[in-house]
């Protein structure tokens, strides 16, 4: 863009210099506008053909301004056109102008502020579960990883307005801020708020402290990637086996074993069942492990009389095919 800006001063620059050297035969040598148009070019562009008409001292005034001008503007004009076929800049901006227009019609996506660290794991996790997201980052080295990522973003301020603007905030589903600041990520939540403050916002935080400033300023959830990977650390050494079933559950994804969330929809057919009446266990091959009631109310191991009502979430152990097909029925 900032080369497309030095193109359009460097044509505003040549269209002055013609305009200068067109009135100026006119005023000082009576031309007609053509015949002084004519001369303006071919003084400009020094190719030595014949004067239209004889010059005046006054006129070779207006010409030699004119070739020192003409000169320098036509040089920097040439160069600037060169420079940005030579690095690829028209294609870049148009490929920018699709990217845009993708990002423009996306729905119930997420924004993802930061791709750092943190922000590429989750940009690759939801790629591999299909999530739509686009990315806000400034920075130049996180911009050449987005783009051999292939993944939407938008190289701008993402604790300004306008940055989560373009990226569709008011079609969001949810807004993820993993920048490095823990200033910077409370900045973002209370924008991302005040522009919608029914959005769902999950926010990092490197130390405990930024927890509580984060929430007061509206996240949903806060993380902390520190905490969690010293806890799990010491869980790997306290209990092996625990987490040795986690990761199997949770990350394995070439054993097909998953554990998922289902979301009883309204009017489904396994509204007001019990676990035993909705057959889950039979029909799946599912292991229950928690439903969480549309209250908010978390059930854990739920026994079999408790009863399934619309908007619950349940949450399960299986093999991915047949959690997929749950879903469905859900």
């Amino acid at each position: 863009m900032v080369e497309f800006k030095k193109l359009r001063i460097a044509f505003a620059l040549l269209a002055s210099t013609i305009v200068f050297g067109t009135t100026g035969y006119m005023v000082v040598e009576g031309m007609s506008p053509f015949d002084s148009l004519y001369q303006t070019i071919i003084t400009i562009s020094t190719v030595g053909y014949q004067e239209v008409k004889p010059l005046s001292t006054a006129g070779r005034v207006v010409t030699m301004v004119l070739i020192s001008t003409g000169i320098t503007v036509g040089a920097y004009t040439i160069g600037t056109v060169l420079r940005l076929f030579i690095e690829g800049e028209f294609q870049r901006t148009f490929g920018r102008r699709k990217v845009e227009k993708r990002i423009a019609g996306l729905k119930n996506h997420y924004i993802i502020c930061g791709f750092g660290r943190i922000g590429s794991l989750v940009c690759r996790e939801f790629r591999e579960n299909n999530l739509p997201f686009v990315v806000i980052d400034r920075d130049p080295a996180a911009v050449r990883d987005l783009e051999g990522e292939n993944f939407l973003f938008l190289q701008l301020d993402a604790t300004s307005e306008e940055a989560l603007e373009a990226a569709g905030i008011a079609r969001a589903k949810g807004l993820i801020t993993a920048v490095r600041s823990d200033a910077d990520n409370v900045f973002i939540t209370l924008t991302a708020k005040g522009i919608r403050p029914d959005i769902f916002v999950l926010a990092r935080a490197s130390d405990e402290k930024s927890e509580s400033k984060l929430k007061r300023a509206g996240a949903t959830r806060v993380v902390s990637p520190y905490l969690i990977g010293g806890r799990r650390m010491a869980q790997v050494i306290l209990k092996p086996t625990v987490i040795e079933f986690i990761d199997i559950a949770m990350m394995a994804k070439n054993l097909g074993l998953v554990m998922e969330e289902a979301r009883v929809r309204d009017g489904s057919d396994l509204a007001g069942k019990n676990l035993i009446e909705s057959n889950l266990r039979r029909d799946f091959g599912v292991i229950i492990v928690a439903i969480q009631k549309h209250g908010g109310e978390m059930i854990f191991n739920p026994t079999p009389e408790v009863r399934l009502e619309e908007n619950d979430v349940i949450v399960v152990l299986g093999q991915k095919t047949d959690v997929t097909r749950m879903n469905k029925i859900l």
